[in-house]
């Protein structure tokens, strides 16, 4: 109990911050590792990690302390390559954190309203036929490495196009759609397929193209299914499926935030909340995303 007063003593406030910004490191590897297969590798790791320690602070072990340490540095090397996906996947979340702090919020030139609906609509002519298709919406993230895997189109978003392209006879049927600034950048594009476990098996590599470069970037994907003939949409892993053209429509216009009066940066929000600055309203009438469920 005197140790514990004694120890509390010596707590300044670099103490506190000391301890209160290592929690933080340690909260925020455990959000961005949560929900991926990075978890069970973490969770042995610090399990291997307790069972040394415990080991080598309460018996005498001199032939295993020494291969710890010796195959400490060895670990310390691994642990970047384990979790390289993870770690990558976390650096760009923090970047794009980053850039929505400093940068004004991207609003999207005039016609995405018009993008929008053609490709919905296009999107429930082809699962009508079930004709299958993958659409994937560039957003903050640039997606121009994949669309380099692909065949350059850049070309206006059109409903006869996106049918042609992705009709089954056609050469570049097989691959995604990149759609960037309400322009058609790439077709035949490869994607990075999930390693998530997938519930549903009737979901195929369509569907686990559209998860994966959801997971990797902030993109929205658009799956139809040729087999079922079902419409699905993928966001930050995760996929609402059996969707029609207007829900789709009503879902791609949310992820989006149509608002189309400039926005300042969050950064320049909070400043303006901090100095008392209200914000102007302007009464016009605003685009509703009701229906979301």
């Amino acid at each position: 109990m005197d140790e514990l007063t004694a120890l509390f003593q010596r707590l300044n406030w670099l103490s506190v911050l000391d301890i209160a910004l290592v929690a933080a490191i340690f909260f925020v590897v455990l959000y961005l590792v949560r929900g991926t297969p990075a978890v069970p590798l973490l969770r042995g790791l610090i399990i291997l990690v307790i069972v040394v320690a415990v080991l080598g602070n309460t018996l005498t072990l001199p032939a295993f302390n020494w291969l710890f340490r010796t195959a400490l540095p060895a670990l310390l090397i691994a642990i970047p390559v384990i979790f390289q996906p993870e770690l990558r996947r976390a650096l760009e979340r923090v970047g794009r954190a980053g850039q929505l702090l400093t940068q004004p919020s991207r609003r999207h030139a005039g016609g995405l309203d018009q993008t929008l609906n053609l490709v919905a609509q296009t999107c429930q002519r082809l699962a009508d036929r079930k004709t299958g298709a993958l659409i994937v919406f560039e957003r903050n993230t640039g997606l121009q490495s994949y669309a380099d895997t692909g065949v350059r189109i850049d070309s206006v978003v059109t409903s006869e196009l996106l049918q042609t392209i992705f009709y089954r006879n056609t050469p570049l049927h097989d691959g995604a759609v990149i759609i960037r600034d309400n322009r058609i950048l790439a077709a035949a594009c490869i994607l990075p397929l999930t390693t998530a476990y997938m519930s549903d098996r009737r979901m195929g590599l369509r569907h686990r193209a559209g998860i994966g470069i959801t997971e990797a970037t902030d993109a929205v994907a658009v799956v139809v299914s040729e087999e079922h003939g079902t419409i699905s949409i993928a966001h930050n892993g995760r996929i609402i499926r059996r969707l029609d053209a207007q829900r789709l429509e009503t879902v791609l216009r949310a992820f989006y935030q149509l608002d189309r009066r400039p926005s300042p940066s969050r950064l320049g929000r909070w400043l303006r909340r901090a100095l008392g600055i209200r914000p102007t309203v302007d009464n016009k009438p605003h685009q509703s995303t009701d229906g979301l469920g």
